[in-house]
């Protein structure tokens, strides 16, 4: 309850940074609006834990950035690496892999966007799903699940961020993803939860 307090926290300040950035920016009926509209997309990859184990998670979030400063839009991870599950009882039984995604809401306020380096403020707020499974040994294999179990996901981040050009960008950052509600046997909450160093790339309208 207190991760999810601290999450709708950083939404709230993100939301009110947004209607400041937009303060001033309209004129009169007679006059007209200069609300600047863009928008980009950030492929993402992330070096994080999971389970106590090193872990690669590869996706990205996209969305509509006005003037410059606040992106709202949308987010999706999975993991990609193989992390082994615990055994089942069963004699016989083919190795079992962790599987995780998740997706969500995305605000994101620039600070000092039109600067060489700057900074980016965000977070992530959705929900995703955590399972075991095999993998595919060949083309006529089936992969069967396990033990699925969805659960909510809040991940607040912060960017360092460079322009390339005037349309790209790169940015190496951090991020801490709080997951609470998963059942799947053999991992918990705090397993599946943790920090997370990223590099994005992001190209677009800024």
């Amino acid at each position: 309850m207190q991760q999810r307090t601290w999450l709708l926290a950083i939404t709230a300040l993100l939301l009110t940074c947004s209607v400041q950035a937009q303060e001033g920016k309209i004129e009169s009926l007679a006059g007209k609006s200069r609300i600047r509209v863009g928008g980009f997309g950030a492929p993402t990859i992330k070096y994080t834990t999971f389970n106590d184990k090193s872990a690669i998670l590869l996706g990205g979030y996209a969305g509509v950035m006005l003037n410059s400063r606040m992106m709202l839009g949308a987010g999706a991870y999975a993991l990609v690496n193989n992390i082994e599950a615990p055994a089942l009882s069963i004699p016989g039984s083919a190795t079992q892999y962790w599987n995780m995604w998740y997706t969500g809401f995305v605000p994101e306020y620039t600070i000092n966007s039109d600067k060489l380096f700057h900074i980016a403020v965000g977070a992530l707020i959705g929900g995703g799903g955590v399972y075991k499974s095999e993998r595919y040994h060949g083309f006529d294999e089936n992969n069967t699940e396990w033990d699925y179990s969805g659960f909510f996901v809040g991940e607040p981040h912060v960017n360092f961020e460079m322009n390339i050009t005037n349309y790209l960008r790169i940015a190496v950052g951090g991020s801490y993803r709080f997951i609470s509600g998963s059942s799947t046997a053999g991992i918990t909450d705090s397993q599946l939860s943790g920090p997370a160093a990223h590099f994005t790339l992001k190209a677009g309208r800024f």
